[in-house]
């Protein structure tokens, strides 16, 4: 099975359900997921200052199972990389830094624009949206994916989800891709 390296970017490690997706499509070993201690800061405190309901401690287990559950997923060393880097928003530097070390051939985010394909191409990376990361990995792998929407769906016990249920709470993640082939696939998940 070929491997690339994918890394996540903030916007879509926010939301609880596409990240929890995120990661159990990570243990599947498709594709190796990459983030910075960086990445985790951003999206956890972005989280906090939206939803005052959570507490930090919380998202610092998140995060800690993250980093101890995907192999060697936390990329370091690429500081020296971002100031050599232009982006329209300066502030995502570190983002393609992190994807430039670690030899990313994707950067999955819903920020498209943030990074354009005449600056990532230089470097081999492609910007993907999630919807369009997932349902490439359903092309590669459709088993492998259903079994971990599966074990995904299989533990969101309070409440659990129906199939339905499921599928509507990734298409408020904007999966609608996704949603679409995952239907046909409804008896295996």
């Amino acid at each position: 099975m070929t491997h690339f390296t994918v890394l996540f970017d903030a916007c879509v490690l926010y939301p609880a359900p596409l990240r929890d997706l995120l990661m159990h499509l990570a243990l599947t070993d498709l594709f190796r997921a990459r983030w910075t201690e960086a990445i985790h800061d951003e999206w956890i405190r972005n989280l906090l200052a939206n939803r005052p309901d959570l507490k930090i401690e919380q998202l610092r287990r998140t995060r800690e199972l993250m980093n101890a559950n995907v192999r060697d997923c936390v990329v370091t060393g690429f500081e020296s990389l971002i100031p050599a880097l232009l982006l329209p928003d300066p502030d995502d530097r570190h983002v393609l830094a992190a994807a430039i070390r670690t030899g990313a051939d994707m950067l999955v985010t819903y920020n498209l624009r943030d990074f354009p394909e005449q600056v990532l191409s230089h470097y081999g990376i492609q910007a993907i949206h999630p919807d369009d990361f997932v349902v490439c990995q359903l092309d590669l792998a459709t088993d492998a994916v259903c079994t971990a929407v599966k074990r995904h769906r299989a533990s969101l016990r309070h409440p659990p989800k129906s199939i339905e249920d499921y599928l509507q709470t990734l298409l408020s993640q904007e999966l609608v891709q996704t949603v679409g082939i995952l239907r046909k696939y409804a008896d295996l998940l």
